[in-house]
C-alpha cells in the first residue's frame, strides 16, 4: 500500500464519518422538532429561519457525503455552520465541554475540502475525464 492509497483510504474514512455524525444530527433536529431549534437560534441572535437550513444541510449534506457526492462544497457548508456554532454557541463555555466536538468537525470538514478527489465516491462517476477542481 503506498502512501497515496493511505490518504485515500483516510480521506474515506473522514468523509463516512463525517457524513455519518451530520446526518444523525440534521435527523435529531427534525424529529426533536425545528421550531424548537428555531426558538434556541432565536436566542443566540440568529434568524429563527437559520434552523431549518441548517437542519436541511446537515440531512442531505450528511446523505451527499457518505455516497461521495459534491464532497469539497458539502464540507464547506458543514465548515461554515461548525465556525457559526463555536462563535455564537460554545466558545463562552471553554474548551472542555465546550467547543471541541464543533472544532474536531470544523477540522475535518477543511480536511476534505482541500482533499482532492475521493476514494469510493458517487462524484467520480461524474467527474471522469475532467481535471479535480
Amino acid at each position: 500500500m503506498n502512501s497515496l492509497n493511505k490518504w485515500q483510504y483516510g480521506a474515506f474514512i473522514l468523509r463516512i464519518v463525517l457524513g455519518l455524525i451530520f446526518l444523525v444530527h440534521g435527523y435529531q433536529k427534525f424529529e426533536g422538532g425545528l421550531s424548537g431549534v428555531a426558538g434556541f437560534f432565536g436566542s443566540l441572535g440568529l434568524p429563527g429561519f437559520m434552523a431549518y437550513v441548517v437542519a436541511v444541510i446537515e440531512l442531505a449534506g450528511g446523505i451527499l457525503m457518505l455516497i461521495g457526492l459534491g464532497t469539497r462544497w458539502i464540507a464547506a457548508a458543514f465548515a461554515v455552520i461548525m465556525l457559526v456554532a463555536i462563535f455564537t454557541a460554545k466558545l463562552s463555555l471553554g474548551f472542555t465541554g465546550g467547543y471541541e466536538l464543533e472544532l474536531a468537525l470544523l477540522g475535518m470538514s477543511l480536511g476534505l475540502f482541500f482533499t482532492g478527489k475521493q476514494f469510493l465516491a458517487l462524484e467520480n462517476v461524474f467527474s471522469r475525464g475532467k481535471a479535480n477542481a
